[in-house]
């Protein structure tokens, strides 16, 4: 380029970060606008930018037609083959047809210095416009990546850092609790989303993104890096503790030592850039049982079991002085350890599920004197409605029967006491009847004696 416009159109593309072509399209637009501006005569007017002069061209289109009804955007097709012919010959002249659209040069030196700063108004916007775009499509395509920026400033809690050539917000929200920055420091963060606004893309960063942790172990592991060794899910409180899910492709390579390193250098580098986070690295399981037994690292488990596969629900047994490492501090380890396997996890101790257990026995064993005594009860008002019915069978039978062995004993009683009565009277009688024969006895003896003397 060796005229003055084409450099300068060169240097503001590359300042911006955009082709020179977008730039070349927003100087022809703004000089069509300009000449609209100016002329207002309803012609269809286009700019083509000539790029052996460096200069803007300005046509007015019209249409070749039959007959002319608008003569702003209209011409004859006679007129218009008259025109060509003293200029590009009989033969172009004649090749004209009708719906052919022909140029007509016009002016640009008369348009002014209004027409000028509208021409510059609407460069400015045209180049925003697409820088802005650029930038929207650039760190769009980076969601999840690691970049290096530098604290600018603070706005209402939130960080203003500068990453590359634009601004990226820190949100409080995605600050971790545990850091504190001062301007001009540098900070590695995670573009988590580009939102469109009206000042242009505004680029959103985080340092509490599991993604970040995800990409520093891509960084300082080799074998995540390549691909021997997956990160199978991460999660984090941040400034506390987070727990990684590592997997091995290959059964010789160890994927929780390969992330360790030699003297645990390699996660050291990760701790500190997350200034003193705690990170746990577990060994990812297809199994259910053993990817939660690992989660729970590290304390040690004594026994799982699937409570509710539907709802995926584990009960874990730890030993009483492991109860607390394995819950950690506020529920921390346990939380954590649920969050990455997508388990609910309810952690026990042997005594807590000893107490359970005989606990349900004593339940079980209430239930089974409950069931015994409902029997019994059942089997005693049975006992008491058969002595009921025998009772009043036997009422009935006594009474037929008493009767029966009344009458009975009553003939035979009357028969005995008639006997005895009689005996008794025969006695009486008999003794009665003795003692008046005596009497008179007596007396007649008396009187013979008397007669004698």
């Amino acid at each position: 380029m060796s005229n003055p416009l084409q450099q300068t159109i060169e240097a503001l593309a590359k300042e911006k970060g955009i082709e020179p072509d977008v730039v070349i399209t927003a100087i022809e637009e703004a000089v069509a606008t300009a000449s609209r501006k100016y002329y207002k005569t309803g012609e269809n007017l286009k700019t083509r930018f000539n790029m052996e002069t460096g200069q803007v061209d300005l046509f007015a289109l019209k249409t070749v037609v039959q007959e002319v009804a608008d003569a702003a955007t209209q011409i004859g097709l006679d007129d218009a083959r008259e025109m060509y012919r003293p200029l590009y010959g009989d033969e172009v002249a004649n090749s004209i047809e009708i719906g052919d659209e022909m140029e007509f040069p016009k002016p640009t030196e008369v348009l002014g210095r209004i027409a000028a700063q509208t021409a510059k108004q609407v460069i400015f916007q045209k180049v925003r416009e697409a820088e802005r775009e650029n930038i929207f499509a650039e760190y769009n395509q980076q969601i999840g990546e690691v970049k290096n920026g530098t604290v600018k400033r603070f706005e209402n809690g939130d960080i203003i850092l500068e990453v590359g050539r634009v601004e990226a917000v820190l949100p409080r929200k995605e600050q971790s609790r545990a850091e504190s920055y001062a301007p001009a420091d540098r900070v590695r963060v995670v573009i988590k989303g580009v939102n469109r606004s009206a000042k242009g893309p505004q680029i959103v960063a985080s340092r509490t993104d599991p993604a970040l942790l995800i990409k520093l172990f891509e960084q300082e592991v080799p074998e995540i890096y390549d691909g021997t060794v997956m990160i199978r899910g991460a999660v984090r409180e941040a400034g506390d503790r987070a727990k990684v899910a590592v997997f091995s492709r290959e059964r010789d390579v160890d994927p929780v030592g390969a992330c360790v390193g030699m003297k645990g250098t390699r996660v050291q580098s990760i701790i500190r850039e997350l200034r003193g986070e705690k990170i746990d690295i577990v060994e990812w399981s297809d199994d259910a049982i053993a990817f939660v037994t690992n989660a729970l690292s590290p304390a040690k488990v004594q026994r799982v079991s699937i409570v509710d596969d539907g709802e995926r629900v584990m009960e874990v047994v730890v030993e009483d002085k492991q109860l607390s490492l394995a819950i950690g501090k506020k529920g921390q380890n346990v939380r954590l350890a649920a969050k990455l396997t997508g388990w609910r996890i309810d952690i026990k101790s042997e005594e807590e599920k000893r107490r359970e257990v005989e606990a349900q026995f004593e339940g079980l064993e209430a239930r089974a004197e409950g069931a015994e005594g409902a029997e019994d009860a059942e089997g005693a008002k049975a006992a008491e409605a058969a002595e009921a019915v025998a009772s009043e069978a036997g009422e009935a039978v006594a009474s037929e029967t008493g009767e029966a062995v009344a009458s009975e004993a009553g003939e035979a009683v009357a028969s005995e006491a008639g006997e005895a009565v009689a005996s008794e009277a025969g006695e009486a009688v008999a003794s009665e009847t003795g003692e008046a024969v005596a009497t008179e006895a007596e007396a007649a003896l008396e009187e013979s004696t008397e007669t004698k003397e």
